[in-house]
């Protein structure tokens, strides 16, 4: 059962197959994810629809999950939804999703999105990535198994603008 509601953060082409393996994960509750179709409705309605749309998900949560994947710190909206919460006072956590499977592949470790980010300083990050033992390589079920442990305890460290 969701302990706290979330808005997460992500870079949707190529994260959202990651991102609904943390939502699976069943410990927060966050926004409904947009389906592609509804989320190119948004874009092209422009940048006032989009700000509106983030305003209208954000508003009621309690905290902002960053999902951190090989691409996220270079996606603008994910600035500016970091500094919004950082504005508003919401707690912000980083979380990296790049060692979940996709489609059976996962992606290299990308850059900190917070040090890309007008404001915030501080901001936990997590990595829940695990290493197989035997060819050094990406133990995506082990990852996701140490997601699910810890997801939520993670998430109660984020950390609001005093």
């Amino acid at each position: 059962m969701a302990t706290k509601t979330v808005f997460y953060s992500f870079h949707y082409e190529r994260d959202v197959n990651r991102v609904q393996l943390v939502r699976n994960v069943n410990a927060l509750e966050g926004q409904p994810l947009l389906k592609a179709q509804e989320w190119e409705a948004v874009r092209r309605r422009g940048q006032q629809a989009i700000v509106d749309w983030i305003e209208k998900q954000m508003s009621y949560k309690r905290a902002v999950v960053v999902l951190i994947g090989q691409e996220t710190a270079s996606r603008p909206w994910v600035i500016y939804e970091i500094e919004k919460a950082w504005q508003a006072k919401k707690p912000l956590v980083g979380i990296r999703i790049h060692g979940l499977s996709s489609f059976g592949t996962v992606d290299r470790v990308g850059a900190n999105p917070f040090d890309k980010a007008s404001g915030p300083s501080g901001i936990p990050v997590f990595d829940p990535t695990r290493k197989d033992w035997w060819n050094g390589g990406i133990d995506t079920k082990a990852t996701y198994a140490n997601l699910a442990d810890n997801l939520e305890g993670w998430v109660a460290q984020a950390k609001a603008r005093p």
